[in-house]
């Protein structure tokens, strides 16, 4: 048998402009409903075997929310939570150091504090530090949590907590009653036994209808639910107002975290909403967000909180302590949030110099691999930083169209952490708990999504553990052919290449995971061609289709110092969306070049 490794050659790795599969079924219930055909064919090309009602994904509406009461365990939380409110207990809130773990954490404590009364001082916040603490409920946090005086008597998780038994096992012999509410995957043993509840969408046992809602949205419900029971027992006035204000906090969150917006009716109904709140500019976070941004940047949609907000609040927890993202959140007046979002933004332009150098480190690594044949990507980084894993694994994922995991130093000696990012086909959580159940003492500690994980791996066991990986990846790829890919929403005639087509498609909005907003594809002709961008990598363009030209942007066409590789009159066919250019008050239609072609010339314009 031969077992030399197959080579893969570079034509592999172009990336392909490949249509959308377009349910027809959903297409024709789309047109029955009243949606145009371009509306039609966005909604058929996202969510293939879709049987639900079209309304609450087209028009979303806080009435699609189900009660945090078919959240298992959520009434025992809230009775806890409840208690230690009323009895002065203190209380830990032990979130993630991201977005979705900020935002959490913002929720639960403004709660305590504005609407239940809970004084500062019996209010602890408890946040890992990436690099030295690690993920969720580590045993440093731990450490640092049993040396508090005094110290809480009930700690609420947030965005953690499911796969970490044994740290709560510690918590729960030292008397602290610890409530996890959590969205990622639980392990194959199920709820951590010792916690006092457990509140996941992903139980077995869970009768909620959604189980893609954020780490922030299950702890709006716990705490919509705790403020229920407050008012039952007589603590709370049923005047009390209601959780509805942080689902600004919740929007950003999900958002944020990359969880499902396509058939999920209620993270659709969250953004929505959140965007709302957000837009009337009445927390200076947001404010001060919008006069960083400038006044174009207004008003906020789902892609300003993906990449503007967000990755500001996560290059604070990536490159250092994550309390400034979360002071930069709640802060009171905006020069207090001024003040906090200078820091944010300083370390934002560190984790983009770290990213640029690991990825060309870890390009050279893939690359090498990908030759040989290899169907997932396992990338070791000596001296990388823990803080762009998963940012580099999604680039990645992008240039050779295979699931990714980028390895570094842990600050635990002799151990390795890691970020993955996955490919459409391939549940990334469940090929590492293959990969667990194949070796174990290789993976000890893993967690995530579909999409998206987080890895712990001894430095002496990561050939084991490459192999098992490698073995469960082809287990669920079978022999399926792995290439990059952009998928198209396929062409617009030349008279759609305008703001009313812009219109017709931001009324499907929030766009976002799983339903990404829309992408097309194209011949066009170069008419005018610039480099710009202070690193002379993105290209500003005038395209023509015909009679009418447009002018477009492409970010990271090329390497710093590179030249094009076309020239004016060139045809291309490109991979686009459509944007909305503002400037000086006025807006007109942009393209946003995602990926382009050169065709050959057929003679003549």
């Amino acid at each position: 048998m031969d077992t030399t490794p197959t080579r893969v050659s570079d034509a592999s790795l172009t990336p392909r402009i490949l249509p959308r599969t377009r349910d027809e079924a959903l297409y024709r219930r789309a047109r029955e409903a009243g949606l145009t055909e371009l509306q039609a064919r966005v909604l058929a090309g996202r969510l293939a075997g879709y049987q639900g009602e079209l309304s609450p994904l087209v028009t979303p509406s806080l009435r699609h929310l189900a009660h945090p009461e078919r959240l298992a365990d959520a009434r025992r939380a809230a009775e806890r939570l409840a208690r230690a409110v009323a009895e002065g207990e203190h209380i830990g809130i032990l979130t993630d150091y991201d977005v979705d773990g900020i935002t959490s954490h913002v929720v639960i404590r403004r709660t305590l504090s504005e609407l239940f009364g809970v004084p500062d001082q019996r209010i602890h916040s408890l946040i890992g530090h990436r690099i030295f603490d690690g993920y969720g409920i580590s045993l440093p946090l731990v450490e640092r949590t049993l040396a508090l005086t005094p110290r809480p008597s009930v700690i609420v998780t947030a965005d953690c907590g499911s796969s970490d038994e044994p740290r709560i096992a510690r918590l729960a012999a030292a008397g602290i009653d610890v409530i996890v509410s959590d969205h990622h995957a639980l392990p194959e043993a199920g709820p951590p036994a010792s916690a006092y509840a457990t509140v996941n969408p992903t139980r077995r046992d869970c009768g909620f209808p959604d189980p893609t809602i954020a780490g922030c949205m299950v702890a709006w419900l716990v705490m919509s639910l705790t403020r229920a029971v407050l008012i039952e027992i007589g603590h709370l006035p049923p005047s009390t107002p209601k959780l509805s204000p942080w689902l600004s906090y919740v929007a950003l969150g999900t958002v944020a975290d990359c969880v499902s917006l396509g058939g999920s009716a209620i993270n659709r109904a969250v953004v929505a909403q959140g965007l709302t709140l957000i837009n009337r500019m009445e927390a200076p976070c947001w404010r001060v967000m919008a006069e960083r941004l400038g006044p174009d940047s207004v008003p906020f949609d789902a892609e300003t909180l993906a990449f503007q907000m967000g990755p500001r609040i996560n290059a604070r927890s990536r490159l250092d302590d994550p309390y400034a993202a979360l002071h930069f959140v709640l802060a009171a007046d905006d020069a207090t949030a001024r003040r906090h979002l200078e820091v944010l933004d300083a370390d934002n332009q560190s984790r983009k110099a770290i990213e640029a150098e690991m990825v060309e480190q870890a390009r050279a690594v893939a690359t090498a691999q990908v030759a040989e044949g290899a169907r997932v990507l396992i990338v070791h980084l000596e001296t990388g930083h823990a803080g762009v894993q998963g940012i580099v694994a999604s680039r990645l994922v992008q240039a050779f169209g295979r699931p990714a995991l980028v390895l570094t130093p842990a600050a635990q000696p002799g151990m390795l952490t890691g970020s993955g990012r996955s490919v459409e086909a391939l549940h990334l959580r469940d090929a590492l708990q293959r990969a667990h159940d194949l070796s174990p003492e290789a993976l000890p500690r893993f967690g995530g999504h579909r999409g998206a994980a987080g890895v712990g791996v001894p430095l002496e066991q990561l050939e084991v553990f490459r192999e098992a990986f490698a073995r469960a990846v082809d287990e669920r790829l079978g022999e399926r052919e792995l290439y990059p890919c952009v998928f198209t929403d396929g062409e617009l005639a030349a008279d759609q290449l305008d703001l009313a087509t812009l219109d017709e498609l931001e009324r499907l909005a929030p766009y976002g995971r799983e339903f990404e907003a829309p992408l097309f594809d194209g011949e066009f002709r170069v008419e005018q061609l610039r480099v710009v961008g202070a690193d002379g990598s993105h290209l500003m363009l005038t395209l023509s289709q015909g009679a009418v030209s447009v002018r477009a942007i492409w970010f990271r066409a090329l390497t710093p110092g590179e030249l094009p590789a076309f020239d004016l009159g060139a045809r291309l066919r490109c991979a686009y969306k459509l944007s909305r250019n503002r400037w000086r008050g006025r807006e007109s239609l942009q393209l946003m070049v995602e990926h382009a072609e050169r065709l050959p010339d057929r003679g003549g314009k």
